[in-house]
Order: C-alpha cells, then sequence, then structure tokens
C-alpha cells in the first residue's frame, strides 16, 4: 500500500487523519498520550509504566501523567500487577479499542483516496 506513497502524501494522510480525529473526537489528546495508546492497543501486551517509558524514551512521570488522562476518558485501565504489586499494568477498554478501531478507520479511508 505505501509502496508508491511519497513523503508529500504521506504527510497529507497524516493531516487529513489528524483534522478528523480533531473535529470528531473531544477526548483532545496529545500526541504523546496518542502514540501510547496506540502502542498499548497495537503491540503484545503487557504493558507497564515502566515499560512504555523505555518505549517512548521518556521518563515514568511523563507516562503516569498521560496514563491519568487516558484513564479518566476509559480509554485505558491500570492495575497492579498481583506477581509483583510493585509494577503497574496498562489494560485496555472496550472505549479504548472502539477509538483506535475508528481512528484505523479513518485513516484507510483517506489512505484509499489517496491510492485511488
Amino acid at each position: 500500500m505505501t509502496s508508491g506513497l511519497k513523503s508529500a502524501q504521506a504527510l497529507s494522510l497524516w493531516n487529513h487523519c489528524m483534522l478528523d480525529l480533531v473535529r470528531l473526537d473531544q477526548s483532545g489528546l496529545t500526541l504523546r498520550q496518542l502514540s501510547i495508546l496506540l502502542t498499548v492497543y497495537l503491540e503484545l501486551p503487557p504493558h507497564t509504566v515502566r515499560g512504555l517509558a523505555e518505549r517512548l524514551h521518556v521518563a515514568k512521570p511523563v507516562i503516569s501523567r498521560a496514563l491519568d488522562t487516558l484513564g479518566r476518558q476509559d480509554l485505558i485501565l491500570r492495575k497492579r500487577d498481583p506477581s509483583d504489586r510493585r509494577n503497574v499494568l496498562v489494560q485496555r477498554t472496550v472505549k479504548g479499542a472502539l477509538f483506535v478501531e475508528n481512528l484505523g478507520d479513518i485513516m484507510m479511508t483517506h489512505a484509499k483516496g489517496l491510492i485511488a
């Protein structure tokens, strides 16, 4: 799908998707929050605060603040790891899965427009 995609087209795709997300979504997620959300939903679990911090190359408090926002919007859920109470597991929610699926649909719609 992307083999013939030029840099300007890729940026246009991203721009159109983000514009739709801003127009349709009331959550107002930051790029960092969206990156964390997509990491949780697109990469295999388990996800921990420590692991996400390492993955995104940011400090754990940065992840915690983003997860606070995502949790308030019911896009993720945090639970203590029963096998190691020091770890916090980041889990998916139905609302978060629907949000990510909707974002994927938006991207597919715009990508088809570029290919056609």
